[in-house]
């Protein structure tokens, strides 16, 4: 094997719904594989001949093929027979007891019962995995930093150990996952910075954990960070898999009442394909309502029979109340047994960090957020924040990252400008290149539509003056605004990045009362390389980048003037004498003229000479406005008198 200070280590997160394979290099860290199968199902089906089938082609048939088709194998890890018995009813196959009392799974071969270590089957995930990284690499993986859950015992980190060198991969380093998510997050990344105390909430598909970790950074480049584990906490059976089982049974319900059925159909009544669509239409209403405030469903039942109905995101939230509660009960005995690990003294929270897929629920991380009285961690995705975390150790123990070496960037200052996009495709920076953290800016926006009632804030990262030659962060929407004519409501945007370096953005309509939020980490996917070029680019297009940024905003700001002259022009202007009149019709097709031709070719137009037709539209249509304020005035009168 190569020396592994010259070696690509990945990170590996061996999940026990879904499992992923990292790894940091000149593009940052990232997730490896397709986009759309990045993700993937930790499942191996057995097929007659012997052979394996891994990921979502194993998952595709887990309902019709259970006795072969093995998930949740991670349950089964280092543990005894007897340890795995409450396991044992969720899991559709055979399991046994092998040698020394461990548990064994056994399938029927065409050579008859075979037996299969868990660490077999888990070796197959990771072969899959390494396949996966070695296509998208171009290069051999030998190496990897594989997670564990927190409570892990030893024989459980000597099994995975184990499933490493059986798929062909040396387990340099086993790290818990709480742990890689925290350095997913850049916590604990800057030497000599202080202690924290974080809370690390993952609630995946079929599993609970709350970890409380103590995190105590080098003092100084080179040293290693301290993690202690304070305490841990969970459910093995509390996870979306628990919310698909409520939408699916509530679905049933429904349909038996709807066919005249005086029960509703258990689900193992259903053929394989029945219970697998149910499933897939309770995932689709639970991903929906994540995003919307409802979600529709309708499914053909034959014979001219349909099953429709709507479910909102309040009668969902009531569904799975009970299911919030019980992860929260958890967190409470973390919290509990983390202050007798701290003397009985109190543990205050520094920061939560959300993993698992089931933690996108907006009423997750509201109850999650309350909890812990501060606002969690989402910055990054949920299912990928555990394997981008170990490829950030990886990296580390490779050489390719020291710390805050000269590979990675600094999070005391904010590399690149961070803000928003305006009308016309500006963008409005908030936060400036090199601003020590943590920062914070807010800044005042309006409508640029009639009767707008949602506004799409676009977050962006660079140092142009064009939105398309920046880099974009993420998108949010703030729905819900009251109908209102452009430019009426007032949109207050803030950013705060914190002294972890995750920027939060959120934006209040404050006539309405309407809140929208993201979170996003503007300093993953960056090298410094990277950021070296983007400053050069904006010193060379400096002065073509301000102009068009400049006609932009005249030709976003002139229409809206346009519009509201133009009307209270044709209201009051017989009210004008004959030259004010003129003055200021032809001062509004001056400025029409500009706008047409700046949106049609931004350098068509003289900036100065488009500000200077602005202004002379404003200063003709003074007499106009006087005009107005007077006449209404007098309006508000006559109705009074009225």
């Amino acid at each position: 094997m190569s020396d592994s200070k010259t070696s690509t280590i990945v990170g590996i997160d061996l999940g026990t719904t879904n499992s992923l394979v990292a790894v940091v290099d000149e593009q940052g860290p990232r997730v490896l594989g397709d986009d759309s199968a990045q993700v993937m199902p930790s499942v191996v089906r057995i097929e007659p001949d012997g052979s394996f089938v891994v990921g979502q082609a194993a998952a595709d048939r887990l309902v019709e093929l259970p006795e072969r088709t093995i998930n949740s194998v991670k349950r089964l890890m280092g543990r005894s027979l007897s340890d795995a018995q409450s396991d044992l009813a969720y899991l559709g196959y055979e399991v046994v007891e092998g040698e020394h009392h461990t548990a064994r799974v056994r399938v029927t071969t065409d050579a008859g019962p075979r037996v299969y270590s868990p660490q077999e089957l888990s070796a197959a995930i990771l072969r899959e995995l390494r396949k996966r990284a070695e296509t998208a690499l171009g290069k051999p993986v030998e190496k990897a930093v594989v997670t564990v859950p927190a409570y892990f015992d030893d024989a459980q980190r000597q099994a995975t150990r184990d499933a490493g060198r059986l798929a062909g991969i040396e387990v340099v380093r086993i790290v818990n996952e709480p742990t890689a998510a925290a350095l997913a997050y850049g916590i604990g990344t800057r030497a000599g910075g202080q202690p924290q105390t974080i809370a690390v909430y993952d609630l995946g598909g079929g599993t609970f954990d709350i970890s409380i970790l103590r995190l105590v950074p080098a003092e100084s480049e080179g040293d290693t960070d301290f993690f202690q584990v304070l305490s841990t906490a969970g459910d093995t059976h509390l996870g979306g898999d628990d919310v698909d089982h409520m939408l699916v049974k509530l679905f049933t319900a429904e349909i038996a009442q709807q066919l005249g059925l005086s029960e509703a159909q258990p689900m193992d009544s259903f053929d394989a394909s029945t219970r697998r669509a149910l499933v897939g239409f309770a995932q689709a209403v639970k991903h929906k309502l994540s995003e919307d405030d409802a979600a529709q469903i309708a499914i053909d039942l034959g014979n001219g029979n349909q099953y429709a109905r709507t479910v909102t995101r309040d009668e969902f939230e009531g569904m799975i109340e009970a299911w919030v509660q019980r992860s929260l009960d958890a967190c409470k005995r973390a919290l509990r047994d983390a202050r007798k690990a701290n003397g009985n003294e109190p543990v205050e929270i520094d920061a939560v960090v959300m993993v698992g897929g089931s933690t996108r629920i907006p009423m997750v991380r509201q109850r999650v957020g309350e909890f812990f009285n501060t606002e969690p961690y989402t910055a990054l995705d949920p299912d990928r924040v555990v394997a981008l975390g170990a490829a950030m150790q990886a990296s580390i123990i490779s050489g390719a990252r020291s710390g805050q070496g000269s590979s990675s960037l600094l999070v005391d200052v904010i590399p690149l400008s961070l803000g928003i996009e305006t009308a016309g495709g500006a963008m409005a920076k908030l936060i400036m290149r090199n601003s020590s953290v943590p920062a914070r800016a807010v800044e005042r926006f309006s409508t640029s539509v009639d009767g707008q009632v949602n506004v799409k804030i676009h977050v962006v990262q660079g140092e142009r003056e064009m939105v398309e030659d920046c880099r974009s962060l993420g998108v949010f929407d703030l729905r819900g605004i009251p109908p209102m004519p452009a430019g009426v409501p007032k949109l207050v945007v803030e950013f705060l990045v914190d002294a972890n370096g995750v920027l939060s953005v959120s934006a209040i309509e404050e006539r309405s009362g309407k809140r929208a939020r993201i979170q996003i980490v503007p300093n993953h996917g960056l090298s410094r390389d990277e950021v070296d070029r983007i400053e050069q680019e904006s010193f060379t297009h400096a002065r073509e980048d301000m102009n068009r940024h400049r006609v932009v905003d005249l030709i976003t700001n002139s229409k809206l003037d346009i519009k509201w002259i133009s009307e209270r022009f044709e209201r009051y202007g017989d009210l004008l004498n004959p030259d004010e009149h003129a003055t200021l019709e032809h001062a509004l097709d001056e400025l029409r003229g500009y706008v047409s031709r700046g949106e049609q070719d931004w350098t068509s137009v003289d900036p100065n000479a488009f500000y200077a037709a602005k202004d002379a539209l404003d200063r003709a249509s003074v007499r106009l406005q006087e005009i107005g304020i007077t006449q209404s005035l007098r309006d508000d009168a006559d109705e009074a008198g009225t």
